[in-house]
């Protein structure tokens, strides 16, 4: 008995910190999703789903779903697809240099993604920035893809990857180098190709690290892809590279719509867990554990 009370004690602390900061401000949201409120009036006024149904009559609001997908399927194809190819490339096919590459793909997340979406803004300047500039010499001439639809999503995306890349590049590079030695000769004299060896080896028997930075890369990818959205485009051009994160900052702190912006939030959080639902269901029951 003494011993479970010392555990819930230690618990305690980060049970406190979990109920003031995501439980409390959750149900809060939800609150205020039926309430018209700009929050500078002392009254709020109740609408009950009347914000919901505003969002779903919006065209806006389906576009700005479309360009939410879109960041996920090119952060999960750079950040976790990429990632995996080359964490195996450096784990089992190159021998050399394996310290300096592991150094030069994590250096990028320690560096604030603030000042990498001002370092790529200046990169990417369609005018004057470096690769416009090279593009000039072959005679290629740089869109203003900030002004572009389709492209800003695409750019916004290896901005975002670029701080993200590392850390998960990383943790896969972890979970492949702890695969069995004798495993992987065992298929080299056997006469299995890189491509057997990644298909059939290295990506089942890491699957338990690779679905946690498959959901990392979900989630933590579109928290991330808010800076350089509000950095660069704030959400333009017509809403073209804005996210429904973004969008429900958009609403709540430059519209002061709260109620709208609550609501959104909750939908978002539904999206959420429905994916990670049927990422479980789906995924989750064919990964590999060792022990």
């Amino acid at each position: 008995m003494k011993s479970r009370l010392k555990g819930y004690l230690m618990l305690l602390p980060a049970g406190i910190f979990f109920l003031a900061f995501v439980i409390a401000p959750l149900f809060y949201t939800f609150y205020l999703s039926f309430f018209d409120w700009n929050m500078i009036k002392v009254n709020k006024k109740f609408v009950g789903l009347d914000n919901y149904i505003e969002l779903f009559k919006r065209p806006i609001f389906s576009k700005i779903l479309v360009n939410t997908f879109l960041y996920i399927i090119i952060l999960l194809v750079i950040n976790f697809l990429a990632a995996y190819v080359l964490a195996f490339v450096l784990s089992i096919v190159l021998k050399k240099y394996k310290n300096f590459y592991r150094a030069a793909f994590f250096l990028p997340s320690l560096i604030s993604l603030v000042i990498g979406s001002v370092l790529y803004t200046w990169i990417l300047n369609p005018v004057s920035g470096p690769v416009a500039i090279i593009l000039k010499h072959f005679g290629v001439y740089m869109p203003i893809w900030s002004k572009t639809q389709g492209l800003v999503i695409v750019v916004i995306s290896i901005i975002t990857s670029w701080k993200a890349f590392g850390y998960n590049f990383i943790v896969i590079l972890g979970g492949i180098s702890g695969i069995d030695e004798s495993i992987i000769e065992a298929a080299k004299l056997d006469g299995a190709s890189n491509f057997k060896l990644f298909k059939d080896i290295a990506l089942p028997a890491s699957s338990a690290t690779g679905i946690y930075i498959f959901i990392m890369t979900i989630v933590q990818g579109l928290q991330f892809v808010f800076t350089p959205i509000k950095v660069i485009t704030q959400g333009g051009p017509s809403y073209g590279s804005s996210s429904l994160i973004y969008h429900s900052y958009h609403e709540a702190f430059i519209l002061y719509k709260t109620g709208v912006s609550s609501a959104l939030s909750m939908i978002t959080m539904i999206i959420f867990a429905i994916l990670l639902v049927l990422e479980f269901k789906f995924v989750e029951e064919n990964i590999y554990y060792e022990n």
